[in-house]
């Protein structure tokens, strides 16, 4: 996360990453207003551009090619990113409710999460039928579909798609493409293609187009092979076959559906005023008629004077007036109207050309009213219009240190505002809405206790957390905690007990509060169980950025909110802590834990003999190196991510189970720098097994680049003890070895005999990345103790 150069004073929040948001996203970024925060919700880290989709599905274009990356997006923007779905909206306190997240407050919001399919009553569809939207789930699908049919081409196939649209037909053309391919590619010319079976309930397909493009695109399907079923109306779908009402049955292996579309219903159940089908409805300054704070762009809304398809070319034009009535929202300035055009130019990709070779003519067809027009000229104009919007969100550079980027050649959004980190908030002129203008005498922020977040916050956000938690009770070792006034936590350690302590503490590497929290908190905790013990207690180190007291309060209930998830599952309490405000976000822990003293876990357990087996992948300081120069894609952040949500507490149950004599959890020292603090103590030496090491998806790339940790340099100090470093230290792997690891998994050392035994078990409880990684051997003096063995 970047310093707060600013007191945070207003919150805007965007619900989903669609084309609208994405553009509005990037002018915000570059028109930063003082006091703003900004937070995107989005279940999906990449949001496909609709353009470029049909290429994509007839392999064109390749998945980076055609998706917008939402992490790099909000990074540039210098906004808060939440991986989640919203489910609902609570007015009245003007909050979205998420799946997965508490609830987040907002000033200002923005909707545009297009729209999901509609509720379908045909039997079986709900359960057999793959819908076109959301588009994650329908590329999986199709995805796997490809990949099985590439495998075993001859393997007669049938697909069935439902919906004669524009969508439907452009659908059938790039699938016959893409599936034609692959039995060119297979050298199987001659092989039976896959029957794609197109059901249309009307009597014409696309009937929102004129009669020539609509006759050419019937006549291009029929030429294709392509089986077109008019005026048939689905009644069923089956496992492997479709029925109609009119008594046709046509056996269909996979079925999509691409008819109308909807809007969630949680939409309608918030109270926004919407129309028939659930759609927001909205002015002409994109606000909800009902309730003006709140925005909607793209296929979500409808605008009631000016009413158009859900089409992507009017998301992606609503970016800009989005953009501009956000901002005069927020400065309390007078909003503009903005009015779609009439007509848009429809551009429909045939299909034909193969994927990989740009010299073979592709050819895309022109509907623009009552004119039409097929040719691969329009392709090149297709591609070339495509590539340029895209590349909008690819040539995007880290911003930093605060500073307000311009668009070039347009107007100044805001005045340039002091940089100072003293403002208080109110902040001066420029500011957002709500905010006095030009504090003459601005409050200087204190330091020792009296950079502290006042006791009411505190108390507010204890009270939310305790009400989160309802079946929350007292620990009876714990005898003074969170719910008392005193000076101090007082626990109690058992008769025959030792009570295991840690602490760790660092800034945010993500900008969403409450996973940071849940991170920081396994990051905290896994020493207690590389020890051995049993978590009992926390107390906790916050430093909340600099803020207006509300929202210092949000801040701090989506992260503590985050540390108590994480603490309760492994039955342990938070008694106390400290807080202070600060120019950026970060979160530690002293965690207590509780042991038998014969049982603890030393570094100094280790045996010959013994074999290493490592419970995660390695990779996460070169992957957020990388997040930070914007030189990452954004699932591998996600996968990053989901590894280190993954609790060590069952992995070291595991080992204790299987006999381990040794642990250690891989962290900020590396896998290396952790490992020989083991050899040290135990007085062994060990080999590796470079290429058995699991790596993080993305790690490899981003090491490839030159791009590693601050730490690195001085955890690379303990290749030293490597016996045999010119031989490994060219590997692609080798700088793994010291990559500092945040919430990274667990080093063992386990009996030969249980080792298979002890992988597969640590595997089928959610380690899926456990792997052994080399074994214990006798130490022989004079010798460097670390031998890599490599292919």
């Amino acid at each position: 996360m970047q310093p707060v150069t600013h007191p945070i004073v207003k919150d805007l929040v965007l619900i989903g990453g669609g084309h609208t948001h994405a553009i509005a996203l990037r002018m915000l970024g570059m028109n930063q207003l003082p006091g703003l925060r900004i937070t995107l919700i989005t279940d999906t880290s990449h949001t496909p551009y609709s353009g470029m989709l049909p290429g994509h599905v007839a392999g064109y274009y390749d998945f980076d090619e055609c998706h917008i990356d939402l992490r790099h997006l909000a990074q540039f923007a210098q906004a808060q990113l939440y991986i989640d779905r919203a489910v609902g909206l609570d007015l009245k306190n003007n909050k979205v409710l998420c799946a997965n997240h508490p609830p987040v407050a907002f000033d200002v919001l923005s909707i545009d999460i297009g729209s999901t399919p509609a509720k379908v009553d045909v039997p079986g569809a709900a359960q057999y039928a793959i819908p076109a939207k959301p588009v994650p789930q329908f590329l999986q699908h199709w995805n796997q579909f490809v990949e099985d049919f590439a495998n075993n081409p001859q393997q007669p196939m049938h697909l069935g798609i439902v919906g004669g649209g524009a969508g439907g037909v452009e659908l059938a053309l790039t699938m016959q493409g893409r599936l034609h391919q692959i039995l060119q590619a297979k050298e199987h010319p001659q092989q039976e293609q896959p029957q794609i079976h197109l059901f249309q309930r009307g009597a014409q397909l696309m009937p929102n187009h004129n009669s020539w493009v609509r006759r050419h695109l019937y006549n291009l399907l029929m030429n294709r092979g392509v089986q077109v079923h008019l005026e048939e109306t689905v009644s069923e779908v089956l496992p492997d076959k479709i029925h109609c009402e009119s008594g046709l049955q046509v056996e269909c292996d996979y079925t999509f559906w691409v008819t109308n579309a909807s809007a969630p219903q949680w939409i309608e159940e918030s109270g926004l005023k919407t129309d028939s089908d659930g759609f927001i409805l909205v002015g002409d300054t994109l606000q909800s008629l009902s309730h003006p704070h709140i925005f909607a762009a793209g296929d979500i809304a409808t605008m009631v004077n000016h009413p158009r398809p859900k089409a992507g070319v009017f998301a992606v034009r609503q970016g800009k007036p989005l953009f501009e009535n956000l901002t005069a929202f927020l400065l309390e300035k007078p909003l503009k109207p903005y009015k779609p055009q009439q007509q848009f130019l429809g551009l429909i990709g045939t299909g034909d050309g193969e994927a990989k070779d740009a010299s073979t003519p592709r050819s895309a067809i022109a509907s623009w009213g009552a004119l039409c027009w097929q040719s691969p000229l329009l392709w090149r104009w297709k591609d070339y219009i495509d590539r340029k919007f895209m590349q909008r969100f690819s040539d995007l550079s880290p911003m930093g240190n605060g500073q307000e980027h311009k668009i070039p050649n347009s107007k100044s959004i805001l005045p340039l505002v002091s940089n100072s980190l003293f403002l208080s908030s109110p902040i001066n002129k420029g500011g957002v809405r709500g905010v006095k203008e030009g504090s003459p005498n601005p409050t200087m922020r204190c330091a020792g206790c009296g950079s502290k977040v006042g006791s009411s916050t505190l108390e507010r956000v204890l009270q939310r957390l305790q009400l989160q938690t309802p079946n929350w009770t007292q620990r009876e070792d714990i005898l003074i905690g969170l719910g008392t006034p005193d000076d101090a936590a007082v626990i109690q350690v058992p008769a025959g007990q030792v009570m295991v302590q840690s602490i760790d503490y660092f800034p945010a590497l993500l900008s969403d509060p409450y996973i940071f929290g849940q991170i920081s908190t396994h990051h905290g905790l896994s020493d207690i169980f590389a020890m051995g013990a049993t978590p009992q207690s926390a107390l906790a180190m916050v430093s909340v950025p600099y803020a207006s007291e509300d929202k210092v309060e949000e801040t701090l209930y989506q992260l503590l909110s985050g540390a108590m998830n994480v603490l309760y599952q492994a039955q342990a309490q938070l008694i106390g802590g400290h807080t202070t405000e600060g120019a950026e976000l970060a979160f530690g822990l002293a965690c207590n834990g509780l042991a038998a003293p014969e049982k603890l876990l030393k570094k100094g357990g280790m045996q010959p003999g013994q074999v290493l087996i490592l419970t995660k992948a390695l990779g996460t300081g070169t992957l957020f190196a990388a997040d930070m120069r914007l030189q990452v894609k954004g699932r591998w952040i996600d996968q990053a991510v989901h590894s280190m949500l993954l609790s060590n507490q069952e992995a070291a149950n595991v080992f204790v189970e299987y006999g381990a004599t040794a642990c250690t959890d891989i962290t900020g020292f590396g896998l290396l720098g952790h490992l020989m603090e083991m050899v040290k103590a135990s007085g062994v030496a060990v080999e590796l097994d470079l290429e058995a090491i699991p790596v993080l998806e993305g790690a490899l790339e981003t090491l490839e680049k030159g791009i590693m940790s601050s730490l690195q340099p001085q955890n690379l100090r303990a290749s030293y003890y490597i016996n045999n470093l010119p031989e490994v230290s060219t590997s692609p792997k080798y700088p793994l070895l010291f990559d500092p690891q945040t919430s990274g998994g667990l080093l063992a050392a386990v009996p030969a005999g249980q080792a298979d035994l002890c992988l597969a078990t640590l595997q089928a409880r959610g380690y899926a990345q456990s792997r052994i990684v080399g074994c214990v051997i006798p130490r022989v003096e004079e010798v460097k103790p670390v031998a890599i063995a490599t292919i």
